[in-house]
């Protein structure tokens, strides 16, 4: 089953509403804290007691994007807060849970997407007889297809415009199943992905961000839509994870609302 980033975040979420997530440290160590060193890309601040931000340096060449992720254990598991876009420097992690110890690290990832296909969604909500007929096209899968020649995926050779160009997602078609959801197909020509992002742009955004996170080697997936998204653009992106950066550690302080 894939990760679908809407529902992990929402998840993640109230998770650590009621876990609680925060950490307290003293201003030297806040001081030490604030801006990433040479010895590592990732830095974390406790902005109160409750209410942590990271931040990094934008330094990598040919990165398609990076994740943030958090444990309260440095052994993990740890759980993606978020993919996010090149060129983004800091994540605020607001609201933790009091007197809890939180670990972060930061993994850029790689790897080429699809040309995008622009898609317009009727108007209004599906019928009943929609949402209880078989939904099985909702579901991840690989679907056999026609050999096609592979390529593999890397992050080393990233700085590299096509690098990694061969690899790229073809046949990128979606199939609109009614009024808030689409059904998408793809020619998977990556070897050794580490997965697949589907990655929405919505009319009059600035850029894409990732809906969906598949596990390797799955070719169609359907996508409820948001009603901002009756008019959107698509694309989907084969992708490896980089290298991943420092683990940084802060501790919340006592809950400043008991």
């Amino acid at each position: 089953m894939p990760l679908c980033l809407r529902a992990t975040l929402a998840a993640i979420a109230t998770v650590l509403t009621l876990a609680g997530c925060s950490s307290a440290t003293d201003e030297t160590e806040k001081a030490a804290e604030t801006m990433p060193t040479s010895a590592g890309r990732l830095a974390a601040t406790l902005d109160s007691p409750i209410d942590i931000t990271l931040r990094w340096k934008d330094d990598e060449p040919g990165v398609a994007g990076r994740t943030v992720e958090f444990a309260t254990e440095e052994a993990g598991p740890y759980t993606a807060l978020e993919f996010m876009p090149p060129g983004r420097t800091t994540y605020r992690h607001p609201d933790l849970m009091p007197e809890t110890p939180f670990y972060y690290r930061l993994r850029p990832y790689f790897g080429p997407a699809s040309a995008p296909v622009e898609v317009s969604l009727p108007p209004g909500e599906p019928s009943a007889d929609e949402l209880t007929d078989n939904q099985e096209w909702m579901t991840p899968r690989t679907v056999k297809r026609p050999r096609v020649g592979t390529a593999p995926l890397t992050a080393r050779s990233a700085g590299r415009a096509d690098a990694n160009a061969a690899a790229a997602p073809k046949d990128f078609k979606p199939t609109v199943m009614h009024a808030t959801g689409i059904k998408f197909t793809w020619t998977d020509r990556a070897a050794d992905e580490d997965g697949y992002l589907l990655e929405v742009r919505q009319a009059g955004s600035g850029g894409y961000r990732p809906v969906a996170l598949l596990k390797p080697d799955i070719n169609t997936f359907g996508l409820i839509t948001l009603p901002e998204e009756k008019r959107a653009s698509y694309r989907v992106r084969a992708f490896v994870y980089g290298e991943q950066s420092n683990v940084v550690h802060l501790t919340t302080g006592s809950d400043p609302g008991a």
